[in-house]
């Protein structure tokens, strides 16, 4: 179902967005491949601040950089816009460099990313872990649960689909953590594509039938998983996610933002609800979207945004004048 049209997400937010990615990508891309991550990521967040705070609306980051004595900005809680205290209420969830170690090492799928919504529309996922699970659109609702075993998910989606497991492409961070997992897999006889970072690119990659992605599956952060849904709201599609606790400060860091049920199992909905807006521009080439690329005299942008409650998804080449 379509999330109903919000009167507060204006339509000239929906452009807008754009170019508040686009500023994060092109800064972070003239630091690709230089192996400097928190160089790349401190660029980017710095643009991202700079345009967000252009922008006429009380702004809250509710999913940022870290909280605010480990983030110097865009950190958790964080006021932004230039409207703040009269301007329209907004939450936002974002990650100026999606991917910073593609970025320092030139890999693909290094994006600048953003996702807002009406105030509470956004879960304050602190920055734990989150194990996750997700499928595109088409599918009867239910098909996935964490509550399942890996191979019990992939069978329900072959059936599904009416296809063998085999035929089925599986999605999954390239970690250690993960070992288990991609054997199990393996034993059930789908494909699987190993990616090294970006999880908001690859859950994004279940809804378009153009990357051969069936289904991802692991853990990876939480942050992520929260900006990947704001995205699956808008083009369809489901998801199952389940804060992961390494010790006592990570579940005191989930009380801190309100969060009671650590064992909860959380759907699409309850981490992006209502209306909300999600937009990314490249950074470098990836199966999404291609990166920021430099001419003599300009710069060329690609971007994606999208909105829920219209399921509208724009594709937006930028040509930008260089000095």
């Amino acid at each position: 179902m379509t999330a109903a049209a919000s009167q507060v997400l204006d339509r000239v937010l929906v452009l807008e967005m754009v170019r508040v990615t686009e500023a994060a990508a092109i800064a972070a891309s003239t630091l690709v491949g230089r192996g400097d991550e928190k160089a790349a990521d401190a660029a980017a967040v710095e643009a991202m601040r700079e345009a967000l705070n252009s922008l006429y609306m009380d702004g809250t980051v509710v999913i940022g950089e870290g909280e605010r004595d480990e983030a110097p900005m865009l950190f958790i809680g964080e006021k932004v816009g230039s409207a703040i205290g009269k301007g329209p209420k907004i939450d936002i969830a974002l990650d100026p460099l999606e991917g910073t170690t593609i970025c320092a090492t030139a890999g693909p799928n290094s994006l600048a990313v953003l996702a807002i919504a009406e105030e509470g529309g956004l879960l304050n996922a602190p920055d734990v872990y989150m194990d996750k699970i997700a499928v595109g659109p088409g599918y009867p609702e239910g098909i996935i649960d964490l509550d399942k075993t890996p191979t019990e998910n992939i069978m329900a989606v072959a059936a599904a689909k009416g296809v063998p497991a085999r035929d089925l492409i599986v999605c999954v961070l390239d970690r250690p953590r993960h070992e288990k997992l991609i054997a199990e897999l393996r034993a059930v006889g789908c494909g699987i594509m190993l990616i090294g970072d970006g999880d908001v690119a690859g859950v994004i990659a279940t809804s378009d039938p153009e990357t051969t992605i069936d289904v991802y599956m692991g853990s990876g952060g939480a942050p992520e998983g929260v900006l990947a849904c704001a995205a699956l709201r808008c083009v369809g599609g489901q998801f199952k996610g389940r804060l992961l606790f390494r010790n006592d400060d990570e579940r005191g860091r989930a009380a801190k933002w309100g969060i009671t049920d650590l064992d909860k199992q959380y759907d699409l909905s309850e981490l992006a609800k209502g209306d909300c807006i999600f937009a990314a521009t490249g950074v470098t080439d990836g199966s999404l979207l291609a990166g920021v690329k430099r001419k003599k005299g300009k710069m060329t942008t690609e971007s994606v945004v999208m909105r829920a409650s219209s399921g509208t998804v724009r594709w937006v080449k930028g040509e930008h004048r260089t000095a």
